[in-house]
């Protein structure tokens, strides 16, 4: 596995600029930490920020995560929770660049002209069977709801 450094300890460095369709621009920074210099430059400052990082984006996830069966928008706090740490943590930045790209090539698939047919003509026939679904049971039940509820 290449870890891009050939010396004991190295650590790996992405470059700062990206290549989109033969162009290369800046517009996603490196990896790594985004805090400001002063807190960079003091080990215990720096770990102290990194922790507080951690909490936040820890503490922002765990509410989208209790959102997903509750009412809210669950992933849309929880991506919000890993781009907090994403603002600090490498592994996080890594999970967001992968899921933006993700998300990305489905929106490309969703766009094609066959899968938007495809899926118009599945949600077509599948109202189809739903309204013939209904018209059953309304022919064989009638208006009447089936608890009967009766005045009291």
């Amino acid at each position: 596995m290449n870890t891009g450094s050939n010396e004991p300890g190295g650590v790996a460095v992405a470059s700062n600029e990206t290549e989109v369709d033969g162009v290369k621009g800046d517009s996603e920074q490196g990896l790594g930490s985004r805090a400001p210099e002063f807190i960079k430059a003091r080990r215990v400052l720096h770990l102290s920020w990194q922790v507080g990082v951690f909490i936040i984006g820890l503490a922002i996830v765990v509410a989208g995560i209790i959102m997903l069966p509750l009412p809210g928008p669950g992933w849309v706090v929880i991506f919000g929770g890993m781009a907090v740490w994403a603002t600090e943590f490498v592994w996080a930045q890594l999970v967001l660049r992968w899921t933006k790209r993700k998300v990305t090539e489905a929106a490309q698939r969703a766009l094609d002209p066959k899968v938007r047919r495809r899926n118009i003509i599945l949600t077509s026939i599948g109202l189809v069977i739903v309204g013939v679904l209904v018209g059953i049971y309304l022919w064989k039940f009638g208006i009447v709801m089936p608890w009967k509820i009766k005045d009291q």
